[in-house]
């Protein structure tokens, strides 16, 4: 069997956060349907590069998150459709949704109104800003929340200021947040026989993501240090020229640090007053980086490497996305898998990415069409042929 098998995930998500969310658990084995507006459904099926995919309604931001999933084309503004979905939520187990604070319950269906149809509901909105608070009905997409968050303040350095994560890391962790506690509630109702409903922010889920940042703040009262690809917990700890480009090297501790200034032949530096404790490290690092990078410019990144890590010193090429995607350990991983999309061809798709010895949890299904699983899931839901017929001339699949 598989993590979530006989679990059904309705979902009623667009574009990123609350599909990241209902992604994991159709990869971990979740029945879950996509609930879309029969127009043109989730909108992140006309985002992507490939224009002539947007055109298809199949564009790569909705296919990197959307396997494994059913689609299920509704539109609750008619009353038959409202009464498709009430009859849809008697067979759920989960609804996620990513709507603004208020939508469901101007549609009909507040928590209150879904557990009066099915009292074991377990009920996920995700947000910018939750669902109470003076923020709760502003607007919000990633950048918005990087900024209000604070990431943007503690990245980059004295050059590049406020500085932006390269993807949007605040919706994939709303997302990923919002998994895990969905996961959480089912357990819950396990024990308990009671669903129960998540409020998930993208601020709130985004900000103890910089636990050691913020504590050195609220604990420590000191403010962040723009470093850029410094790390600020030790030195030498971060970035670093080499013969034919750059390093990250990590030697936290202190035997590291001794086997780094061997290695690389400075081992008077070991006894250097300025660099013989951690702390007296972190403060001289300006004037220690260029003494280990004279030495690191003399070889090649990948030979320097594999002798720090041959020594246990933590070290790394900097790659290129294309470059990280193709290694041999994401390979070997199968943290991607191929799987034969209609009317696209083979695409690589990310699995799940937690390994378990007892239970499989990977890409099964390629992201479905709009409305490819209408007719099907109607049948089962007791409607005959004649009745769809109807509803899709009405419009309302």
């Amino acid at each position: 069997m598989k993590l979530l098998d006989g679990i059904r995930v309705l979902d009623l998500t667009n574009v990123l956060a609350g599909p990241f969310a209902t992604l994991h658990l159709a990869l971990a084995g979740a029945e879950v349907i996509k609930i879309e507006n029969p127009i043109d459904g989730d909108l992140a099926r006309k985002l992507g590069i490939v224009t002539e995919y947007n055109k298809k309604l199949m564009g790569t931001s909705f296919l990197a998150q959307n396997a494994n999933k059913k689609s299920l084309t509704l539109n609750m503004k008619f009353e038959e459709g409202k009464e498709i979905f009430r009859k849809i939520i008697k067979t759920a187990d989960v609804i996620v949704e990513n709507f603004r604070p208020g939508v469901m319950a101007r549609l009909g269906f507040s928590y209150e109104k879904l557990c009066e149809i099915n009292p074991k509901i377990i009920y996920c909105a995700i947000s910018g800003f939750g669902q109470t608070g003076p923020d709760a009905f502003k607007p919000a997409y990633d950048q918005i929340i990087q900024g209000l968050s604070g990431v943007m303040a503690v990245n980059g350095d004295e050059r590049l200021n406020p500085l932006r994560a390269g993807f949007p890391v605040c919706d994939t962790i709303g997302g990923v947040n919002a998994a895990f506690a969905i996961m959480g509630a089912l357990y819950f109702r396990e024990k308990t026989g009671e669903g129960q409903c998540i409020d998930v922010a993208m601020l709130d889920s985004i900000m103890p993501y910089m636990g050691w940042v913020a504590a050195n703040l609220l604990i420590g009262g000191q403010q962040p240090a723009l470093m850029g690809n410094d790390n600020f917990t030790a030195a030498p700890s971060g970035t670093f020229s080499t013969k034919d480009g750059y390093i990250n090297i990590a030697a936290n501790k202190q035997e590291q640090w001794h086997d780094l200034c061997d290695i690389l032949g400075v081992s008077d530096l070991k006894g250097d007053p300025r660099f013989k404790e951690r702390d007296t490290r972190k403060k001289n690092r300006k004037e220690l980086t260029p003494l280990i990078e004279e030495k690191l410019k003399e070889k090649e990144t990948k030979y320097w490497a594999e002798v720090l890590n041959a020594k246990g010193i933590p070290s790394g090429e900097i790659l290129s996305l294309e470059e990280a995607l193709n290694q041999p350990q994401i390979k070997h991983r199968e943290t991607l898998k191929t799987i034969n999309t209609p009317g696209i061809g083979d695409i690589p798709l990310f699995n799940l990415t937690a390994k378990f010895n007892k239970t499989t949890a990977e890409v099964e299904t390629p992201p479905p069409t709009l409305g490819q699983h209408t007719e099907q899931l109607l049948s089962e839901f007791g409607y005959s042929d004649e009745e769809m017929k109807s509803f899709k001339e009405k419009g309302i699949v």
